[in-house]
């Protein structure tokens, strides 16, 4: 347990897109994989945090078991010992160690947290948690418990992981001031994050429905996200009435043309191969229809293959991978707290 650790998340709740599997999962998988010579990658399911809005609680337990499965159907070994993956709420010390900073932050530093306040103005006052309000605070502990030097973080996330420097230099200088160990190893700022990562990892795939907006988990409709559980005929149905435009030439252009872009990047990532190239067989052509039956067909054959690897995760595997990373997780966390 000598080796720097590497930090990531992984969602507990809700369906995972293709979005999600081709602009986080891949990137993750990968990421994890190359890395674990060099540090100890602790992947988890921060399942506290999905408290922090109204969900379906009763779900909660199954979506966390059922997103595992299909990281591991996508390609996270199980076997690497250096690759850890434990449910936050296993670890008692994130909550206990939660409130003890509480205790050390300002109101006013968690008032300007912008994505405390994006979501705020959507949900009535009197259902504003003081859980949604404080979630930088458990973010900052998930970090700080391993003395994790790098977590990869989206833009929407950069505050949280510099609001998790300050509360640890500010208890370093407060408790351990003069020490050669100090009380939490502070992780590299975001500059240094985006340096080692890469920033902005995975293609951003739109919805088919409104390419200029992302596709996203939470459209109640559906018709333009494709789910990891669709069947290849619901994908190939979404795929085939996706919006283009009446220029009735293909090109790739994300301004002039977005939705006939998109095909092309889901088409070629599905299709494992380089962009440029998809660009190269498809730009010029006036066949809107024969572009939407190639990506149909692509995304068709990735769910087909995606879902019989899932059958064949082993749920009790899984759950002894998680019994024993947060075996060891405990020990880590209770010796920090």
């Amino acid at each position: 347990m000598n080796k720097p650790t590497i930090l990531t998340g992984l969602r507990a709740n809700n369906d995972l897109t293709i979005g999600n599997y081709l602009g986080a999962m891949v990137p993750m998988i990968e990421m994890a994989t190359t890395q674990s010579t060099q540090y100890q990658i602790n992947m988890f399911v921060p399942d506290l945090h999905s408290f922090t809005t109204p969900i379906d609680y009763s779900k909660l337990k199954e979506q966390t078991l059922h997103n595992l499965k299909l990281f591991i159907a996508s390609g996270l070994p199980l076997d690497n010992p250096n690759i850890h993956i434990y449910r936050q709420s296993y670890i008692p010390a994130h909550s206990e160690l939660t409130w003890i900073l509480d205790c050390f932050t300002g109101f006013g530093e968690m008032s300007r947290m912008t994505q405390f306040k994006d979501k705020s103005s959507k949900i009535n006052e009197d259902r504003i948690s003081v859980g949604l309000f404080n979630y930088p605070v458990l973010m900052a502990v998930d970090i700080l418990l391993y003395d994790a030097l790098l977590v990869p973080v989206g833009d929407d996330q950069t505050q949280h992981l510099e609001f998790a420097r300050d509360i640890a230099q500010r208890l370093n200088t407060m408790f351990t001031k003069d020490s050669p160990d100090p009380l939490f190893t502070i992780p590299l700022p975001v500059s240094k994050q985006h340096e080692f990562f890469g920033k902005g990892q995975g293609l951003r795939i739109m919805d088919l429905q409104d390419p200029t907006k992302k596709m996203s988990k939470s459209d109640e409709i559906g018709k333009g996200v494709i789910f990891l559980g669709d069947t290849p005929e619901q994908a190939t149905k979404k795929i085939m009435s996706a919006t283009t435009d009446s220029i009735g030439l293909i090109k790739y252009d994300r301004t002039s043309q977005p939705g006939i872009t998109n095909l092309i990047d889901i088409y070629a990532l599905l299709s494992h191969i380089p962009v440029e190239q998809a660009i190269d067989q498809w730009e010029n052509q006036t066949s809107y229809g024969d572009l939407k039956k190639a990506t149909a067909q692509a995304v068709s054959d990735f769910l087909t293959t995606l879902q019989a690897n899932l059958m064949a995760v082993d749920a009790q595997t899984v759950l002894t991978k998680l019994e024993e990373s947060e075996a060891l997780m405990n020990k880590i966390a209770n010796d920090k707290l």
